[in-house]
């Protein structure tokens, strides 16, 4: 049988199957199920920068509305921000605790953010709190037509260079696909010291409700279509950066795991196909890339990971070419 051990972030993992950050990971005794299971890692469900500013604001209007129970006083509203975080924060250092306890295979913390606030010092508790790692999913969807790019791509060094200089653990960085350059971008953040990036995160998808004309959210769960995004991305990288790759978004069977290893990743994250299939679709997945390995006469990753990546395939502009030159050029 073949060896399915690999080393991401610096960890050693049992296999490059990784359960990423959802509901599926959202408290101790799902993430043991998922170790049963045969996943090699998880992220945890995260903690959403977002959600907090939210509840924060909420709570604060509420506050300024309703004079017979709470004071102007700045002090007062500054216990409402405080408590918020604070009890937010408890609840997630108590689910890495609880993880740790439970299960062997490495648990990442993840925070969903938006900026360099003073979230960023959520890190060092994480880390206290035995996280093995850090994930950061940072979603800034450039839709703003006044917000020059660079500004945008600032953000995201501004991010990493805090966390690094607070935490000593691993460090990840999920990242969006929605660059001007993106090649170059990848290469960038690979060279600021953090240990991995993720490739890539999914920004909600509206809907419409023609009838009722109303918004609503469209293709909650991703597609293996999707996957050929990232695995275009991951064959032309994964040989040009100085961290590893991880691959996420529409991997939902061995075949979709073979390929990006193929391409590169060091490790897959997967989540939907999980939700739609249960958590035996692990073992589907890592089944069939023992069988795979086997029949092509392979006995570690190693001897394959990055074998179709652009630098090694023997037909490296099919990573660049559009798809119409390929298929449609031809037809009378």
């Amino acid at each position: 049988m073949a060896e399915l051990t690999t080393k991401y972030l610096g960890l050693s993992l049992a296999n490059p199957l990784i359960v990423g950050s959802s509901g599926l990971t959202d408290s101790a005794d799902n993430i043991l199920e998922l170790e049963k299971a045969g996943a090699g890692a998880v992220v945890l469900k995260s903690l959403f920068e977002e959600q907090i500013m939210l509840e924060v604001d909420a709570s604060l209007k509420e506050a300024y509305q309703n004079d017979m129970i709470y004071s102007a006083k700045s002090e007062t509203l500054d216990y409402i921000d405080i408590h918020i975080r604070e009890r937010t924060l408890s609840a997630y250092i108590e689910l890495i605790k609880e993880a740790k306890k439970k299960v062997m295979i490495p648990v990442i913390a993840s925070i969903n953010c938006v900026s360099s606030a003073e979230w960023i010092n959520f890190a060092n508790y994480f880390e206290e709190a035995g996280a093995d790692a850090l994930e950061l999913n940072i979603a800034i969807l450039p839709s703003d037509e006044e917000t020059e790019a660079d500004k945008i791509e600032k953000v995201y060094f501004d991010i990493i260079e805090k966390v690094i200089s607070r935490i000593k653990i691993p460090l990840s960085i999920k990242m969006s696909s929605s660059f001007t350059n993106l090649a170059q971008m990848i290469k960038r953040l690979s060279e600021t010291g953090i240990n991995s990036i993720v490739m890539f995160n999914r920004f909600y998808t509206p809907d419409f409700d023609i009838n009722n004309f109303t918004e609503k959210s469209s293709n909650t769960f991703s597609t293996p279509e999707e996957s050929g995004n990232t695995r275009r991305w991951m064959g032309i990288m994964s040989s040009k950066v100085n961290c590893d790759l991880a691959a996420s978004t529409g991997i939902h069977s061995a075949e979709d795991l073979i390929k990006q290893l193929l391409a590169g990743a060091k490790a897959v994250q997967a989540v939907s196909t999980i939700y739609r299939n249960g958590k035996d679709q692990i073992q589907k997945m890592l089944g069939g890339l023992n069988q795979w390995m086997d029949e092509k006469g392979y006995n570690t990753i190693e001897q394959f990971r990055g074998k179709l990546s652009q630098e090694k395939t023997a037909n490296p502009s099919a990573y660049e070419r559009i798809q119409f030159m390929k298929y449609f050029s031809e037809i009378k």
